[in-house]
């Protein structure tokens, strides 16, 4: 094979390359937001249940009306849940644990005299809009679930 030869096949290589770039990078990218917003929302729904489950502890070792064992919710022990449950303290004092989650969103129920249960529905903020692109395959991906977390527990 002749040099010149050479040199073409080897400048029409470099050109093919770009173009699978092209066509590649926009794939390989949403690949990879994509990981990355489901590794974040899943980091926050741990957060979530965590923050449930000690919220639902909490409310059950001081929900109980005296020896009887029955449950017995005040608005006292509502609030302390759940400043629990979204700041980390019965105070309510600090930063949320996560991002727009606010003491509106907590439940705090009695569901017989003997459980408590305490729930939230947390709306799911994306770093990277509220849908994930279809490219035309399609209606768009939306990427803003509500997050739904619930913890009963027997009373103490």
């Amino acid at each position: 094979m002749s040099r010149r030869l050479q040199r073409t096949a080897a400048h029409g290589q470099r050109g093919l390359a770009t173009v699978e770039m092209a066509i590649g990078l926009p794939v390989l990218l949403l690949l990879l937001f994509a990981t990355a917003e489901f590794g974040r929302m899943l980091s926050q729904y741990d957060t979530l249940t965590k923050a449930v489950r000690n919220g639902a502890r909490y409310a059950a070792s001081v929900s109980s009306l005296g020896t009887t064992g029955l449950v017995y919710i005040t608005p006292a022990i509502q609030t302390a849940v759940a400043n629990l449950v979204v700041s980390g303290n019965v105070n309510g004092t600090g930063a949320p644990l996560l991002p727009g989650l606010t003491t509106a969103e907590v439940t705090v129920s009695a569901i017989n005299p003997l459980y408590v249960e305490v729930s939230v529905s947390y709306p799911y903020e994306p770093m990277l809009g509220v849908a994930l692109p279809a490219f035309g395959l399609g209606q768009p991906i939306p990427a803003d679930p509500t997050l739904t977390a619930t913890s009963v527990m027997r009373a103490l």
